[in-house]
């Protein structure tokens, strides 16, 4: 494929052209959900679940797609790809498909300049859709609190990779301020034993008897178990390249302050040496001094005989 790329000759297309341009700070990021040739009922169910729990950063496609992303990542599938994130703006991708040798597959992954930067294969052993859990659900557009549990997450190289792309998943936009009543979804994934569960929960806060409520967890689905089976990660130093930050954003250095983990500011003042004998003190009766020691400070003569002389 060959991309031209024309000025506009209309106010509309500068407009669109303008919200595509590199920004100092990222749009959301937008997901696609593409379905294989051979996608089952279970992993249309699946897109469709994740879709409403993304949404309105997806983009769900319901047509299928005959590609096989780990077999031609330098032909078919990378050029399908970089097409399709240039037409939605879509930078993060989940692809669903079903064969005998691999049953119940997604494919999630992201892009780095249109280009495929990392792709990590699950497979589907056990799925509890949407429609399946009868509690109410979240409404659209909310932001998810996500929860990472298990060490596997921070040991093993392929898992840490697998939960920074889930964080970029479904982080959901960036937001100043929060509200106590909009903390109400939660995805949680848990890692053991060779295994990932994804579960996702409605917080409901009930009364405590005082400012804090209680908060429960309810289950709303979807809820997934996967496995994980094949592995395509960018390199180090093509990972290291997509972490960059313009040097716009880096914040500048200032003499004298410093922070803590907390990211409590703590700040040096440089004074002038002072006198601290002359110090204002409280006075108390029992810090009064007396006259010999008067006239010792004074040399060694005391007031009535330096009178009477």
């Amino acid at each position: 494929l060959i991309y031209c790329y024309r000025k506009p000759k209309t106010k509309r297309a500068k407009r669109f052209l303008e919200k595509r341009e590199p920004k100092l700070k990222e749009n959301t990021k937008n997901a696609m959900l593409i379905k294989g040739g051979n996608a089952n009922l279970t992993v249309t169910e699946v897109l469709k679940d994740i879709y409403a729990v993304k949404k309105p950063f997806a983009v769900l496609y319901k047509k299928k797609n005959i590609t096989r992303p780990f077999e031609d990542q330098t032909s078919l599938a990378s050029i399908n790809y970089e097409f399709f994130s240039k037409k939605s703006d879509c930078s993060l991708f989940l692809f669903g498909s079903h064969n005998k040798k691999r049953p119940n597959n997604l494919i999630i992954g992201r892009m780095f300049d249109y280009h495929v930067l990392d792709m990590i294969e699950l497979g589907i052993e056990k799925f509890v859709s949407l429609k399946d859990v009868k509690n109410s659900k979240c409404p659209e557009g909310t932001k998810p609190m996500l929860i990472f549990a298990g060490d596997m997450f921070d040991v093993n190289e392929e898992y840490r990779r697998l939960k920074s792309l889930l964080i970029d998943f479904f982080r959901g936009p960036s937001v100043p301020n929060i509200r106590l009543a909009g903390l109400e979804c939660v995805l949680h994934f848990t890692a053991v034993d060779g295994k990932i569960y994804m579960r996702s929960y409605k917080v409901l806060l009930k009364k405590s008897g005082c400012k804090i409520p209680r908060i429960e967890l309810e289950e709303m689905g979807p809820s997934l178990d996967l496995v994980m089976r094949r592995t395509h990660l960018a390199s180090d130093d093509l990972y290291k390249l997509s972490l960059k930050q313009p040097k716009a954003l880096k914040p500048k250095k200032k003499k004298n302050i410093s922070h803590d983990v907390f990211g409590t500011t703590y700040g040096r003042i440089h004074m002038q040496k002072q006198d601290l004998g002359k110090l204002q003190t409280r006075k108390m009766k029992g810090l009064k001094k007396r006259p010999a020691e008067k006239s010792a400070e004074d040399g060694g003569v005391s007031p009535k005989k330096s009178k009477s002389a």
